[in-house]
């Protein structure tokens, strides 16, 4: 009974969010159900000197790609719809992949023409997304040890067109941070500052309703730069996680991302 409770308390609070905001009704998609969008197309300009001629999300952690990381813990908790935005040498991604069956998922692609940025390839990849359900979107280059079923239930809850993610590190230097209330709505972002202070990140998951996709050009676009601090006054909400962080987007971070090989695999729940 205490279940069914909740569920009505959370269906009911999701429409009265929905409304207040004047977001049209949405699917109450389950865990199962909900796709996740990886984009892997970026160029990886600072992981060149030491990763030359693979894309980025290639980079190898011990016996396998970063990417497949990020597959297996989707996998773990039962996600098994992916959808991969490739752009800078994503043929071999896709060969590296293929259609996911080794790992028990179903892998589709969306090869950008040019150079879109987070939020073009995205707004590219549209026909591939069902109308109404609600979907997960994940950096390739980045791991955040997150439960996607309590995060999906916090998306629901607040009513935001996105939640987030983020992550307090005592060193946001080099990310920029993230502002936010203490009913956990994001009311702003503070560019890189290059001080070491600490602070609350952007930790590169999110759950996008589909309404955030009539917010996207159909042109070059940044998801960080142009389209969240666009959406503030529609709801982004901040999801706060203490698990394992990292990315490896410089190749200071890659070796040290080596050094936690063993322990990024127990949090993404690789079998060893």
């Amino acid at each position: 009974m205490e279940t069914m409770t909740l569920s009505v308390r959370t269906e009911v609070g999701v429409l009265k969010a929905d409304r207040e905001a004047n977001i049209p009704p949405r699917s109450l998609n389950n865990r199962e159900d909900t796709p996740a969008v990886l984009l892997v197309g970026g160029m990886g300009t600072r992981l060149q000197s030491v990763l030359p001629r693979i894309p980025k999300p290639l980079a190898r952690l011990g016996n396998m790609p970063f990417l497949q990381l990020l597959v297996l813990q989707l996998r773990s908790q039962g996600i098994r719809h992916l959808l991969m935005c490739t752009g800078y040498l994503g043929e071999q991604i896709e060969h590296e992949f293929g259609d996911g069956h080794r790992w028990d998922v179903n892998i589709s692609y969306s090869l950008e023409p040019s150079p879109l940025g987070t939020a073009g390839a995205l707004k590219f990849a549209e026909r591939h997304l069902s109308h109404g359900i609600d979907f997960l979107v994940m950096n390739g280059d980045s791991f955040v040890e997150l439960d996607f079923r309590q995060f999906i239930h916090f998306h629901q809850e607040h009513g935001g067109l996105i939640s987030m993610a983020v992550r307090r590190v005592p060193n946001a230097a080099r990310y920029g941070t993230v502002r936010f209330d203490t009913m956990n709505r994001i009311i702003g972002f503070t560019e890189k500052t290059g001080t070491a202070a600490s602070g609350a990140v952007n930790a590169g998951v999110y759950v996008f309703s589909p309404m955030v996709l009539e917010h996207i050009p159909n042109s070059q676009a940044s998801l960080e730069k142009d389209i969240f601090p666009r959406l503030l006054e529609h709801g982004i909400y901040a999801a706060e996680q203490d698990g394992m962080f990292i990315d490896i987007g410089t190749p200071e971070d890659y070796a040290r991302c080596q050094k936690l090989c063993r322990s990024l695999q127990n949090a993404a729940h690789v079998p060893q």
